[in-house]
């Protein structure tokens, strides 16, 4: 097995102005390239931030996301220096914040937020 790292992370979201300024103007990622899929009818947006890459793939009319505990990917996890300065900037972003708490195991500062479709999404110091 010669696996590296993972090479990207795909989620689906539903609106597309919603998705893409989320990601690209309030988390900070960038647009490596943007294609729309008329096969498909949908937008398939590669993100990147320092070497992390996404792929936003903008669908229409697809099932919502039952629970973060039902099989498959619960929630995407962001390292970040400090989770208090995190937290604020995303709340003056207007992005809402679980309460900050301890990881059980790691002991180290932790807290989730949600994109614009709900997907859990994690800062960890």
């Amino acid at each position: 097995m010669n696996l590296k790292k993972v090479h990207h992370i795909a989620i689906i979201g539903s609106d597309y102005c919603k998705s893409k300024d989320f990601y690209v103007n309030k988390l900070g990622f960038s647009v490596i390239r943007e294609n729309y899929r008329p096969e498909r009818d949908d937008y398939k947006i590669d993100l990147r931030l320092d070497d992390m890459e996404l792929e936003l793939f903008i669908m229409k009319n697809h099932p919502k996301r039952l629970s973060p505990e039902a099989y498959g990917l619960r929630h995407l996890a962001f390292a970040v220096k400090s989770v208090d300065e995190t937290v604020k900037q995303l709340n003056d972003l207007g992005i809402e914040t679980e309460p900050v708490r301890l990881d059980d195991y790691t002991h180290k500062k932790m807290t989730f937020f949600k994109d614009p479709d709900g997907l859990p999404l994690e800062i960890h110091e």
